[in-house]
């Protein structure tokens, strides 16, 4: 009967070290998604797919809430499901193992919650993007003030090397593309006076 843990991250630049100190760590084994959102199945999850096939009868799955399953209600509730039929626990940090007819009920609430507030990132998302295309195209910027939708235009180090070394000043290099000065003094190191 080993002590399991699963932990999931949507992003790269996110960490699944404050969900292993918020259950304590100890656990005989751990598997984990890093930068795989809660929409992919479960099963279609590289470690979540190894988790479930190495758990046993009589062994413990702790996750640090409802939504590291999945943000599909009906996938998590199936996945619990299947684990449950297979003898496994379900141990959800701070709602305690999922069982009875009560587990199950609160399970299917909270995995409707957690589907419910991946709609809502889905909807704010969207709301945002179409309000800075409007904005953008009413006045040239978004309404954060840039100047694309996307990663911010690049600027032609070539082009302001050639300008820096004409005008001779960095600052007025900066001011002119509006970049910063440590891009001007790079595009100048990488394209030297010739």
């Amino acid at each position: 009967m080993a002590r399991i843990a699963y932990f999931r991250v949507s992003t790269r630049d996110q960490s699944i070290e404050s969900q292993r100190a918020a259950m304590g760590g100890n656990f005989d084994k751990e598997f984990s998604d890093n930068g795989v959102s809660g929409t992919v199945v479960a099963m279609e999850r590289p470690g979540f797919k190894a988790c479930a096939d190495y758990l046993r009868e009589g062994d413990t799955l702790n996750v640090f809430a409802v939504d590291r399953l999945g943000r599909d209600s009906i996938d998590v509730q199936t996945t619990v499901r299947d684990l449950r039929a297979k003898g496994v626990i379900v141990d959800v940090h701070g709602l305690g193992p999922i069982v009875g007819d009560a587990g199950e009920l609160i399970l299917a609430l909270l995995a409707q919650v957690a589907q419910m507030e991946r709609n809502r990132i889905v909807a704010r998302t969207d709301a945002g993007r179409e309000l800075a295309k409007q904005t953008l195209a009413a006045t040239g910027r978004t309404h954060r003030g840039k100047a694309s939708l996307g990663r911010p235009v690049q600027h032609d180090a070539e082009a302001i090397a050639a300008w820096s070394w004409e005008q001779g000043s960095i600052q007025k290099t900066a001011a002119h593309f509006g970049v910063s000065e440590a891009t001007v003094s790079r595009a100048r190191r990488a394209f030297p006076q010739g």
